[in-house]
């Protein structure tokens, strides 16, 4: 399927790694041009130029914890006009909701709610205006699932959920479309601390608790970043402009809700 998306500027945050880079990868072989983010130069450098030899597409880079000011307004001047906007940030650790202080409550909230909330403040008027814009939020299967040791992540995750939800109905008429992306377990580095959590919590080994996991999806494994990818390189297309304010999980059947 043609997504309709050549030529079009799309930045990704937090791209260097995991479901950011996949990504960014689908949207360059749709045809984006790519802003890519990410606080290692090294790391974001090097899958800036595997993405450019994949896919032969327009990659700059800017690296930076996207939480910085800064670090924000460089992103959008590499973008110039962005058309896409893909947020993305680390989580904080999984821990206990004991173990929170408030200036872990408060670095959480501002990671996964507050910076992703600031940039699409950013670029939401120039997308209204030139009548296209897709923005697409990761977040996590824990919006809907509960996932203990995830609560400081959850909370702040539900909260941007909340806030966007009112906006996503204001722009729609402007074909501006927002919605988001809710992994569940992927084989990404953010597993491994996630597993790690399970194994401590439930007094065995890493690749016990990795098996357990598996066992409980039905699908029996963990999500491939590709995949992934591809559903936020759709949700990013001409072709769904009639789908905003959405939640999409991508968990292998995990949750057992019906809605």
């Amino acid at each position: 399927m043609d997504l309709g998306l050549s030529g079009r500027t799309a930045i990704v945050c937090a791209s260097s790694h995991g479901l950011g880079r996949a990504c960014a990868t689908e949207l360059a072989r749709a045809g984006c041009r790519i802003v890519m983010n990410g606080r290692d130069r090294e790391a974001l450098e090097a899958a800036a130029a595997a993405i450019r030899a994949e896919t032969g597409a327009t990659v700059e880079a800017v690296a930076g914890d996207i939480g910085d000011d800064g670090v924000q307004s460089e992103l959008i001047a590499a973008a110039g006009t962005p058309d896409i906007l893909v947020n993305n940030n680390g989580g904080p650790p999984p821990r206990g909701f004991r173990d929170l202080d408030a200036d872990a409550i408060h670095a959480g909230l501002d990671a996964n709610m507050v910076t992703p909330i600031r940039l699409v403040q950013q670029v939401i008027d120039g997308m209204v205006e030139r009548r296209f814009g897709r923005i697409v939020c990761i977040t996590s299967a824990s919006v809907k699932a509960v996932t203990l040791g995830l609560d400081l992540s959850s909370g702040a995750r539900i909260g941007l959920h909340g806030f966007l939800a009112g906006v996503a109905r204001e722009v729609a008429s402007a074909n501006v479309t927002i919605n988001f992306l809710l992994p569940g377990l992927f084989a990404t580095r953010r597993l491994d601390g996630v597993m790690a959590f399970a194994a401590k919590s439930q007094g065995v080994d890493a690749e016990t608790a990795a098996a357990r996991g598996r066992e409980r999806i039905p699908a029996r494994r963990f999500g491939e970043p590709a995949e992934f990818g591809a559903a936020c390189a759709f949700l990013c297309s001409a072709q769904a402009g009639y789908i905003t304010g959405q939640s999409l999980l991508i968990d292998g059947g995990g949750y057992p809700g019906v809605l």
